[in-house]
């Protein structure tokens, strides 16, 4: 219990493995993916350098206070900005300090209280969305709420879903959002209007991870 473990598809066996010391919710890969970020049970968020093969340091949510779960992390495309949320429904945000490139030059930026629950998935857009820059959060509270992380006021809470929220993605363009839920279903919603339009049934059971292929078609030449 409470390990990173890292498998080479091309190879036999783990390759790296990595001690947390309480169980491991989540992990993140960094863009020049030269280090990892995991978050545990016990709110500990490492950073382990895949080059030096050790932790290289820990980012601390908050000092003093009650221990909570972080539940999920994500990475700014162009890793400037890494955000974890946990089960009191509040997101941590660090900043990478200007002029520097290692991950060892992070400095705490914002603390978001987005849901009053569980936060299970927190997800920045990808790449090729400026100058948009969101945040969504996919919740207990039945709802995903998208953030603006320029300022971190909210734009849009999307609402349908009858349970638990558990995770999301965005289309390529940042213009979609697939959540999926305990309801059974998932939806696809519009990030311009923040309505659903379309919903997703077939499971019998939970609906908890969601992945999305929306990149160019192949090339029939």
């Amino acid at each position: 219990m409470g390990t990173v473990k890292i498998w080479d598809l091309r190879a036999l066996g783990c390759q790296r493995e990595y001690e947390s010391r309480a169980a491991v919710n989540t992990v993140a890969l960094y863009p020049n993916q030269t280090k990892l970020i995991s978050g545990d049970q016990n709110d500990n968020i490492r950073v382990w350098d895949l080059m030096a093969n050790s932790c290289s340091c820990e980012l601390v949510p908050e000092v003093d206070t009650a221990v909570r779960s972080v539940r999920s992390l994500t990475v700014m495309w162009d890793g400037s900005m890494i955000v974890a949320a946990n089960n009191r429904g509040t997101c941590y945000v660090w900043r990478l300090l200007r002029g520097t490139q290692t991950m060892t030059n992070f400095e705490p930026f914002h603390k978001l209280q987005a849901h009053d629950g569980y936060i299970l998935k927190c997800l920045l857009l990808p790449e090729f969305c400026e100058p948009h820059r969101y945040l969504a959060t996919a919740s207990a509270d039945h709802t995903v709420k998208i953030s603006n992380v320029d300022g971190f006021t909210l734009e849009k809470t999307l609402v349908g879903h009858q349970r638990w929220v558990w995770d999301c993605v965005f289309s390529v363009d940042g213009a979609y959002l697939i959540t999926v839920s305990s309801d059974t279903t998932a939806r696809l919603w519009s990030m311009s209007t923040g309505e659903d339009i379309r919903v997703y049934q077939g499971h019998h059971k939970a609906t908890v991870c969601c992945a999305l292929d929306d990149g160019a078609e192949p090339s029939s030449s």
